[in-house]
């Protein structure tokens, strides 16, 4: 081969590459259409329907949802009943296995939150420009609500249901101390998921949650209400550094860490929270524990998600350390000691695709 040709063949690629990127521009604006207006709901719980049909059962403009629904079959999610029919007769179904992907926000597979993220970031496009050129930041409360309900409505599978389901009854000890009546300090816990699904779990627990975002903790106390554990679940408009010193069972923070400007502050404060022999722990991104320009597609997916949002929300504080999204074990591991603390233990049998458990000693 020559060297032209595989410069040529180089360049195709690469090419093809960014055609792929822009093709997924493309239909994460369309991912977002379709859930903020309910397109993709109504198809799963009122069934198939031609553009005009959809329209009425959604209060949206008929000529934008054959559009809509013309290119999400051309894309492989949705099918047409009749492609030679006229195109306001043509009627589009979503096929029951792309239901938990598109419609159903109890699902674990659902991945539509994450295009409500991806859109607030890019509204914010000149604010990250201008971030990128001085070393400021875009803080979380300015990329404002889709970026929050985003967020939240893509953990809150795991953390109201899975987590207390599936990953705190395998440690005993926890598990115990929470059947037993425990208290539990949730750090930076958002919408507050992770503290409703620790309450609705473990019926005699009490949870305090932190956080120092004035919507989230609103959002945080409006879900609790509505799942009817508010007499249990106390949201504090605060940092953990405000809580009772040795006070709770567990101490723990759900995929939060790497956004906080001051780790090690909050990790100092977190140790000084828990009662003796209580737990800390810790889940945040399950990357790899070095740099490679090989990195799976999991390790782009917080690359990418820490360009946009994550880092630029922690370099929005003076002084920040600026972890970004990709938080490796071993930063963990340093932050971890100089809070104090003398051990940080993987929880390999809290398994999860993207996700990883630590346990601080």
């Amino acid at each position: 081969m020559t060297t032209i040709e595989s410069s040529t063949r180089t360049t195709e690629a690469c090419g093809e590459t960014v055609f792929g990127w822009i093709l997924g521009m493309e239909q994460t604006a369309a991912l977002y259409l379709g859930d903020r207006l309910g397109w993709y709901r109504s198809l799963a719980e009122e069934g198939p329907a031609t553009a005009p049909e959809l329209a009425a059962r959604t209060g949206t403009a008929s000529r934008y949802a054959r559009e809509w629904l013309e290119h999400q079959a051309v894309s492989g999610m949705l099918t047409v009943d009749d492609p030679a029919a006229a195109p306001d007769a043509r009627r589009f179904a979503i096929p029951d296995a792309h239901v938990p992907v598109l419609a159903d926000l109890d699902s674990e597979a659902v991945l539509t939150p994450f295009a409500r993220i991806l859109v607030a970031t890019l509204r914010r496009i000149d604010d990250l420009l201008e971030a990128y050129r001085t070393g400021g930041g875009v803080s979380w409360e300015t990329f404002g609500d889709d970026a929050r309900e985003g967020q939240a409505a893509q953990n809150r599978p795991l953390l109201r249901d899975a987590l207390c389901r599936d990953h705190l009854p395998l440690l005993g000890d926890v598990d115990a101390a929470l059947r037993a009546g425990g208290r539990v300090a949730d750090v930076g816990l958002g919408e507050g998921w992770s503290a409703i699904g620790i309450a609705r779990a473990y019926p005699t627990a009490t949870v305090d949650g932190f956080d120092v975002d004035a919507a989230s903790v609103d959002a945080a106390r409006r879900h609790a209400a509505d799942d009817g554990v508010a007499d249990r679940v106390t949201v504090h408009r605060a940092g953990i550094e405000t809580a009772e010193a040795g006070a709770y069972d567990l101490v723990c923070a759900f995929e939060c860490l790497h956004d906080m400007p001051d780790p090690v502050g909050v990790l100092a404060a977190m140790r000084r929270a828990v009662a003796p022999g209580g737990t800390v722990l810790i889940m945040d991104e399950k990357v790899a524990d070095a740099f490679a320009p090989d990195g799976d597609e999991i390790e782009r997916l917080f690359y990418g998600f820490s360009l946009m949002c994550c880092l630029p929300d922690g370099m929005s504080t003076p002084g920040s350390v600026g972890t970004g999204t990709v938080m490796r074990r071993g930063t963990l591991e340093a932050y971890a000691r100089e809070a104090g603390f003398t051990t940080v233990e993987v929880l390999d049998e809290l398994d999860h695709e993207i996700f990883r458990f630590y346990r601080l000693g």
